[in-house]
């Protein structure tokens, strides 16, 4: 790693378990979670709060040059800065998930939160998730990760994260329509970086997964340290 700490990067589909996974591995290894997902939505609540339409890619871009966004670890998790304000409970609202993915889309706002997310994680000890970070964030991360499920298994738990607020069709039919702009975006694409290692948790628990992920992780430092 040339004296350089560990990079982790985690890549996959909405609701395939990024985040939650990387959180457990940052907090078993010593690694900063840097949620790609949280940054995103925090600019959307931005754009909300602005009145922003989020297909307007100049106003967004004009947005994106005076927003700050910034991640603070603690025990129990990030906390979410927009513009020096705690904003982690607020991103969590549908909403703005929502809005997340249309903000995401457009390539100036995608290169202004990669140029944030570089510049965040340049000196690793991090993981981070999201759906470009092997492919165009970190393409020299020192592990790739492609956490993948079938649309099913993931709209059936965020049915049950969502406290089945929504009804299982719906939120199905959000994943199918996530899945598509994500994977057919002109920018950064959703996929597998090719030295990725590839994980299907359609029928894996959680433990199971992170324990695969741990060994991998372990399996990199042994040799980073050989």
């Amino acid at each position: 790693m040339s004296g350089r700490r560990l990079i982790v990067a985690i890549d996959g589909p909405a609701g395939a378990g990024k985040s939650t996974v990387a959180a457990r591995l940052a907090a078993k290894f010593g690694l900063l979670n840097l949620e790609t997902g949280a940054m995103y939505r925090a600019f959307a609540l931005k754009a909300i709060e602005g009145g922003v339409p989020f297909s307007d890619p100049d106003m967004l871009e004009q947005l994106a040059a005076v927003t700050s966004i910034a991640l603070e670890p603690t025990p129990s998790g990030n906390r979410v800065l927009l513009d020096g304000k705690d904003v982690t409970g607020r991103i969590r609202d549908a909403a703005v998930t929502k809005a997340a993915s249309q903000v995401s889309v457009h390539p100036a706002i995608r290169r202004w939160m990669v140029d944030l997310q570089r510049t965040l994680g340049e000196k690793g000890g991090i993981v981070m998730e999201g759906r470009d970070i092997g492919t165009v964030v970190f393409p020299h991360a020192d592990l790739k990760i492609f956490l993948d499920a079938s649309p099913e298994a993931r709209g059936e738990r965020r049915y049950e994260q969502s406290g089945k607020a929504a009804s299982p069709e719906a939120i199905l039919r959000d994943i199918r329509e996530r899945d598509e702009r994500d994977r057919t975006r002109e920018q950064s694409p959703l996929k597998p970086a090719p030295d990725a290692v590839v994980i299907d948790s359609t029928n894996l628990t959680l433990d199971e997964v992170v324990g695969r992920v741990a060994d991998l992780v372990t399996a990199r430092l042994a040799q980073a340290a050989d």
